[in-house]
């Protein structure tokens, strides 16, 4: 089976998926939405779960520097019990601080113009939750 990383923003949620081995994160798609319209994402997901087996969710949880929680993580804490209730998968929670930053630095080394760095940075941040989980699992 697979895990499915996710980056949970306002307007659009990043997606990345594990190898069949669970060691491997690689980016699969950035999914959008209309502002907070978080059921609207259930549907895609559903089908990317069927379709590629997935049976462990792993959602970004964006915590304050100093380890608390704000508004952001709230709604990702709901977005969560919305998860679990829809696909009843166990939905793990990784800490996501700096992952957008480190994602556009490594899209600027890469050479992409902001234009298409504000594309992929939501997958890239998703590669970066879920790698951080499967390196943990080894």
């Amino acid at each position: 089976m697979r895990c499915l990383g996710l980056d949970l923003g306002s307007k659009t949620l990043g997606v990345s998926i594990s190898d069949l081995t669970n060691c491997i994160a690689s980016v699969y798609t950035t999914l959008r939405f209309q502002d907070e319209d978080y059921k609207s994402l259930i549907e895609p997901l559903r089908e990317i779960i069927l379709k590629e087996g997935i049976d462990t969710l792993v959602l970004g949880l964006p915590k304050n520097m100093n380890n608390t929680l704000g508004t952001r993580a709230m709604i990702t804490l709901e977005f969560k019990e919305l998860l679990e209730k829809e696909f009843g998968l166990k939905v793990i929670m990784e800490d996501e601080r700096l992952t957008s930053v480190i994602s556009n630095n490594v899209l600027i080394k890469a050479d992409m113009s902001r234009n298409k760095r504000k594309k992929k940075v939501d997958g890239m941040a998703a590669v970066i939750i879920l790698q951080g989980y499967l390196d943990r699992l080894r």
